[in-house]
């Protein structure tokens, strides 16, 4: 596939990142979870904690297509689809938990995703260890950030709690494969600068 055959495939992920499961997704590990309804208080909680996760995944997913797209090495850029495809079925059982309580994704979806996109590509520009590098740094502060919502979760929405940690050990996974195939550690203004983005995501999302 030519570049341009991947960014018509990003566009068309991008256009259909609500559409139906694939056949070989997992089931949403909320489905055996009971949760009592929430209050008017809680249910704003919730439903701006997953909507940052349900952004955060529409990021995760396209950071890893632009990734895939520009790298290096055939075995790379099939890890990063893989986890893409993981990405997705987060974001779709976040997209469910959403609808459970009658929030709404964040407005700006398409943008954080076309942004995401473009800085994946970007970073694999400077080769397959720089771009594993992005996908370490990026699971870190995914990490934590989850750890954060965990904490703040209502003990009682045990539906939520399981999508979460779920997806946190998946995270991690994605971290630890990235350094197995050689990733490097990202220079320390460039972290930073991740993380400033990320607050930025975090703090929009969580309202809009």
């Amino acid at each position: 596939m030519t570049l341009l055959d991947h960014a018509i495939a990003a566009l068309d992920t991008a256009r259909t990142l609500e559409s139906e499961p694939h056949p070989t997704a997992r089931a949403n590990p909320a489905q055996l979870q009971q949760s009592p309804e929430l209050n008017e208080r809680d249910r704003r909680l919730v439903g701006g904690l997953m909507r940052i996760n349900h952004t955060g995944e529409v990021c995760a997913q396209a950071l890893y297509l632009g990734q895939a797209a520009v790298a290096e090495s055939a075995d790379t850029r099939a890890h990063l689809l893989q986890a893409a495809r993981e990405e997705h079925d987060h974001l779709l059982w976040c997209s469910a938990r959403l609808a459970e309580i009658d929030a709404l994704p964040s407005q700006f979806n398409p943008l954080w995703f076309a942004g995401s996109y473009a800085i994946g590509a970007t970073a694999a520009l400077f080769g397959d260890r720089i771009s594993l590098g992005f996908v370490v740094e990026t699971e870190r502060q995914v990490e934590a950030h989850l750890d954060d919502h965990l904490d703040r979760l209502p003990l009682a929405d045990a539906r939520s709690r399981a999508i979460l940690e779920t997806m946190q050990g998946e995270e991690i996974e994605h971290g630890q494969h990235a350094l197995d195939r050689g990733a490097v550690e990202l220079a320390t203004p460039i972290r930073r600068l991740m993380g400033y983005c990320a607050d930025v995501m975090r703090f929009v999302a969580y309202r809009i």
